[in-house]
């Protein structure tokens, strides 16, 4: 989860509407600050594939909470619970209970049998039926309340300490040495220099990221639970319920360590007078504030209809009514195996403007491109820079993989976008 990019193809002119595919992307970022960057004028379409259905179910709760109503939520709670529940393995109370009530709502909107979208930012009616179950499961563990006998609560630091262990082996007992190392030696020569030694070390030891209040962060963020499978010795495939994701680069390298307002980015005596969480906090205010000024609002029910004890399809509607709506703006998720069957598809024939690929999902970057790029379309390449584990070498050897990925899918690198070394941009090569 790197650096927050704007996906809305700047050299492409279109008239009609922006097509973006996401592969892989993992969590909002890019959706809301391609959204913000768009012209209003403009009709844009997301499309989203990922590989799990617990990362699906993430983006949507994410997606879910950028949406609610300023009147429902002010922007400052917003901020804070978006940051909690993207990259705290443990929250505070009345954040879990906002998950509950979120995930409640998602229910019903991925159970819906209807053809149209519940919320067109919210759109799973082409997932396929047994994806739909599946994050409906997913969202009914979120919404259980651990009893006192249970071991839930201790699950996330056990899991995290795991990854730990797992990770530094023998340098488990000078962990302290090598976060400091990673932090300086890695990040900071990266240019992440506002990332802080007390922040980074606390989020490697506990993944706690933003504390953004003095309240009690000890509630289990469930939604950074996932299931791995695992090949045992007899070739038994078994799955196991854990913390998977990053334990290494950080959260902060999402909205932490880059601003429009350079003032957030002043030093003093060679010392940053912002952190990396204060940025974050407020890259993610102005992401909310410009999509609350910016974009229409549905009408929400009166006193008297909220009154009554609503019936299904009025639950429905209501999950809506709490919503924004983004006007010409729609968020699509895709089936997991989606990426090689949408080029025998009619309907994305040469369909996307934009092409996105994470540094996880290079791998499936092929020639199946030229089927569904639309004419000059732009690809953008997530790279290895934020991959601390690789030496330079390694990086760049990816770089080079990257473009040679990109030659056979029919993209040459792009003149107009120079290389930030987070991103590589490519257009579609001329015939």
């Amino acid at each position: 989860m790197f650096v927050v990019r704007c996906l809305y193809p700047g050299p492409v002119k279109s008239d009609g509407e922006i097509n973006v595919l996401l592969v892989g992307s993992g969590d909002p970022r890019h959706i809301l600050k391609t959204v913000v960057e768009c012209p209003e004028k403009q009709n844009l379409h997301i499309w989203v594939v990922e590989k799990s259905m617990e990362v699906v179910a993430r983006q949507l709760l994410l997606l879910y909470l950028t949406l609610i109503q300023q009147e429902k939520m002010g922007i400052n709670e917003k901020t804070e619970v978006f940051l909690e529940l993207f990259g705290n393995t443990e929250i505070r109370s009345q954040t879990a209970e906002t998950l509950r009530q979120a995930a409640s709502q998602l229910i019903l909107s991925v159970t819906e049998t209807t053809e149209d979208a519940m919320h067109p930012c919210l759109n799973t009616t082409i997932l396929k039926f047994k994806e739909r179950d599946e994050l409906a499961r997913i969202f009914k563990l979120w919404i259980q309340q651990p009893s006192p006998a249970d071991s839930a609560p201790a699950m996330m630091p056990k899991a995290w300490d795991y990854r730990v262990r797992q990770h530094l082996g023998t340098r488990y007992d000078s962990r302290k040495g090598q976060f400091d190392w990673d932090l300086r030696m890695k990040l900071h020569e990266k240019g992440c220099g506002v990332i802080s030694k007390q922040q980074y070390v606390q989020w490697r030891e506990r993944g706690l990221a933003f504390e953004m209040r003095e309240a009690v962060y000890q509630i289990p963020n469930p939604t950074l639970l996932s299931i791995r499978v695992f090949s045992q010795k007899k070739g038994e495939k078994v799955g196991v319920r854990g913390y998977w994701g990053d334990i290494v680069s950080s959260p902060y390298l999402s909205f932490g360590v880059e601003s429009d307002d350079k003032s957030l980015l002043k030093t003093q005596n060679g010392q940053h007078l912002k952190t990396a969480q204060d940025i974050s906090f407020a890259n993610m205010q102005g992401l909310f504030q410009s999509l609350s000024s910016r974009w229409g609002c549905v009408t929400t029910p009166s006193d008297t209809e909220a009154e009554k004890e609503p019936t299904l399809s009025q639950q429905k509607s209501l999950c809506v009514n709490n919503l924004m709506l983004l006007s010409g703006v729609s968020v699509t998720f895709l089936p997991l195996d989606s990426l090689q069957k949408l080029p025998h598809k009619q309907k994305y024939c040469h369909y996307f403007n934009t092409i996105y690929f994470s540094a996880n999902c290079v791998h499936q970057l092929g020639p199946m491109m030229r089927q569904i790029a639309a004419p000059d379309a732009v690809l953008v390449v997530e790279l290895a820079k934020y991959i601390l584990d690789l030496n330079k070498q390694q990086e760049a050897g990816f770089g080079e993989k990257v473009a040679s990925l990109a030659l056979e899918a029919g993209f040459e690198p792009c003149r107009e976008d120079a290389t930030d070394g987070v991103h590589a941009v490519f257009v579609q090569q001329k015939k």
